[in-house]
């Protein structure tokens, strides 16, 4: 295929984005981005019933989030839902006239039919297949009522609607990028309803319509719709137009093999995002999720992504989504972060913990910096930064294990301690971090004190445990003051 390559990620705006369809968005980016071609937004809202009020909103501004980009399709723009493109509309329900064009012409050239059964036939008809062990389809039972007659039922106001007309026992077949060369026959198919007793198209005569009038090259989607895409490239023939190729995804499991529910957890987009997972590291994951790189590098960049991806070596089975790995990949991306960036995620989370206030974020910037840098190492997300600062801001319980170092036997050793560290401290306006550097030293020197019983004692004593951060940084952390504080329970 010598077109330019245009791909689409359609979802329907039936709630939140689930982490499996952020993985068919980024998929379609890295392809379309790959291949210097187009990536399309597309709303696929025809099933109404379904439909969600804000979906669409949040569907656009968790991309935006995620950092990856369409250059054409559904925007939000001065808070408003706008499309842009020269294929719109990009949102179905704005498109019935374009579909109900081409129903209409596969009834007149025979290849659909109005169909009149109600609920009850048919899932009478489904249930006494299933018993007999049989696919339950639909028995064609309105197939072959002439044009005419079905007119004049569809003119009194009967309620009907389209079906597809598939040839019997007629092997389709298309080739999968993923799966290779695909053979199924009609007789394991069902004659799809392709427009709906509403008015509005189903999602197999919409998508095809769609795709081939937006000049869609590559149908990158979810292997769920595998057992569709016989009907889908039977409607592509059936209106004389040319087929795209076709890429099904592996489905994201759990480790259970199972797939993804909201019932076991978190699924959506926004969880991950408000859980503090930086956008870079939920792509860097994801795309390892189904697909493997030529080598066994698990930290990318998105350009490196772009760089290295191909459908090739996309997975024939389902992806596990390990949430301890996802984590992993976060503190590469975090420990990695430009500071600036950082810096306002991490004041975010510890005004929102109540730990400092917007003016000392805004006042204090190196302060916040060295604490970031103290604490990054130490956390997987920067949700979790907050409870690792928490000895900086208040006075938390000794643990026993902490306690050892300060009471019976060693209680002598820690007031010896404290008054030094006292002395030390009044002779100096703020503890800068050079000063720091050098500060156990002084103390070493004025007490004689060394090892083990010189620093387990003095972290204990000012942080309130024996194990943590470089002493130099709890100590300009904590300023003056606060060790005061802090030590006169054991002067």
């Amino acid at each position: 295929m010598d077109k330019k390559v245009r791909v689409r990620f359609a979802p329907s705006p039936t709630g939140f984005v689930h982490i499996g369809s952020l993985r068919t968005a980024l998929y379609n980016y890295l392809f379309a981005e790959k291949m210097g071609g187009d990536f399309i937004l597309r709303i696929e809202d025809t099933d109404r019933t379904r439909y969600v009020e804000g979906a669409i909103e949040n569907l656009i501004n968790s991309l935006h989030w995620a950092g990856i980009h369409y250059s054409e399709g559904v925007f939000i723009e001065d808070g408003k839902v706008v499309q842009k493109g020269d294929y719109g509309p990009y949102i179905q329900s704005e498109r019935l006239d374009i579909y109900r064009k081409y129903v209409d012409q596969l009834i007149e050239e025979g290849k659909a039919y109005y169909c009149f059964c109600d609920k009850e036939r048919l899932d009478r008809i489904r249930e006494e297949r299933q018993i007999k062990g049989l696919i339950p389809k639909y028995d064609g039972f309105c197939r072959n009522i002439p044009l005419d007659e079905a007119k004049k039922r569809v003119a009194n106001g009967e309620p009907y609607v389209v079906r597809l007309k598939l040839p019997k026992d007629t092997d389709i077949t298309f080739h999968d990028v993923v799966r290779g060369d695909i053979t199924i026959n009609t007789e394991d198919i069902d004659d799809q309803v392709l427009l709906k007793s509403d008015g509005f198209p189903t999602y197999h005569m919409a998508v095809v319509v769609d795709d081939h009038l937006m000049g869609i090259t590559h149908i990158v989607r979810g292997e769920e719709w595998l057992p569709s895409t016989p009907k889908h490239v039977f409607l592509y023939e059936a209106l004389g137009w040319e087929k795209p190729e076709y890429v099904h995804l592996p489905t994201v499991l759990n480790k259970d093999r199972k797939k993804l529910s909201k019932r076991q957890g978190d699924v959506s987009v926004e969880d991950f995002k408000d859980k503090g997972y930086l956008p870079e590291a939920l792509n860097n994951y994801l795309a390892l999720v189904g697909w493997s790189p030529e080598d066994n590098k698990e930290i990318f960049t998105m350009d490196e992504l772009i760089k290295e991806f191909s459908f090739e070596r996309v997975s024939k089975t389902g992806g596990i989504f390990d949430k301890d790995k996802l984590d992993w990949v976060n503190a590469q991306f975090l420990r990695n972060q430009d500071i600036n960036v950082l810096r306002e995620e991490a004041s975010e989370e510890l005004i929102k913990a109540g730990l400092i206030t917007e003016d000392f974020s805004k006042e204090n910037k190196e302060y916040m910096e060295v604490l970031i840098d103290t604490l990054k190492d130490n956390i997987s997300l920067m949700t979790e930064l907050p409870e690792k600062a928490r000895f900086i801001f208040e006075e938390l319980p000794l643990a026993d294990e902490t306690k050892e170092f300060l009471e019976g036997d060693n209680a002598e050793n820690a007031k010896v301690l404290a008054n030094a560290i006292e002395e030390e401290l009044s002779s100096v306006d703020e503890i800068t971090l050079d000063y720091a550097k050098t500060f156990m030293k002084s103390i070493q020197k004025k007490t004689g004190i060394k090892g083990k019983n010189l620093y387990m004692p003095v972290r204990a004593m000012i942080s309130f445990s024996v194990h943590g951060p470089e002493m130099d940084r709890i100590l300009y952390l904590l300023g003056k003051e606060k060790i005061f504080k802090r030590l006169d329970k054991f002067k």
